[in-house]
């Protein structure tokens, strides 16, 4: 698996923790990705809603090109923390608190990696630390969090990658509660009449810089997409729908035997 490709799996993985409320596809402005530098990769543009849902993976080995999740090894660099306004820490506070009340969530995701190939799948967390997150087929990527570690599974090559969780920005965003000014670095926070959009950096001094951006709705803060720019100013984003935060994932979902679940 090549590096890139891991640090984008388990930052965009950092992101689906903070999957906080139902969010419907066809509310959410979906990208068309392309390779770009950072400083143009701030928005993505809106496209056809109603292409969301249907979405299905165009080849089999897409998802291993382009997780959703973004990893990156050793202690992050010292950060300069942001100067925010009263209004934009009320914000960041408001955002915390809604990601912070859910400690279960269920739903589906539609994923444009950069090279604009689109796949979906399913996932489930149970906080503090767990999430699987599955590609329908015919990927054979799933990805699991048991609390401890992460595990990124292609059952068609039957191999398993393990990472340790505390070295990802899940070990913020599965915790059981997140203080975004605290916890993260968050270098803007911006509001308008659709939506609210958080954007947090991690950068690592042998790595790069991973950004994540954060799309809610402005009304009701509900999340609708994030997006994942790596250190080579690649996106990767992810767009989600039919969440649910009363059902109950089962437990075995998060349990990490490779050998097992690899067929």
């Amino acid at each position: 698996m090549a590096v890139r490709g891991v640090r984008t799996a388990i930052l965009a993985m950092a992101g689906i923790a903070l999957l906080v409320a139902s969010a419907a596809a066809d509310d959410v402005p979906l990208p068309t990705p392309a390779p770009r530098g950072k400083a143009a990769a701030a928005q993505p543009s809106a496209a056809p809603a109603s292409n969301a849902p249907a979405a299905a993976a165009s080849a089999a080995g897409s998802a291993k090109n382009s997780f959703p999740f973004s990893f990156s090894l050793g202690k992050p660099a010292p950060s300069s923390a942001t100067a925010f306004d009263a209004n934009q820490r009320a914000l960041l506070d408001k955002v915390s608190g809604y990601l912070s009340g859910v400690q279960t969530l269920v739903g589906n995701f539609v994923q444009i990696g950069p090279d604009g190939r689109r796949v979906d799948g399913t996932f489930s967390i149970q906080k503090p630390g767990k999430v699987r997150f599955q590609y329908s087929p015919p990927s054979p990527i799933d990805i699991i969090a048991d609390g401890s570690s992460v595990v990124v599974r292609d059952r068609s090559l039957e191999t398993a990658d393990f990472y340790p969780l505390s070295q990802t920005p899940l070990r913020y965003l599965l915790a059981d509660r997140i203080d975004l000014l605290r916890d993260t670095d968050v270098i803007s926070v911006s509001a308008d009449d659709t939506f609210v959009t958080v954007v947090i950096e991690e950068t690592q001094v042998m790595v790069g810089t991973n950004r994540l951006m954060i799309m809610f709705d402005a009304k009701n803060l509900q999340l609708k997409q994030w997006t994942v720019t790596d250190p080579q100013g690649l996106d990767t984003t992810v767009a989600v729908y039919n969440l649910d935060t009363a059902k109950k994932p089962d437990p075995n979902l998060f349990v990490i035997n490779a050998q097992s679940n690899l067929k």
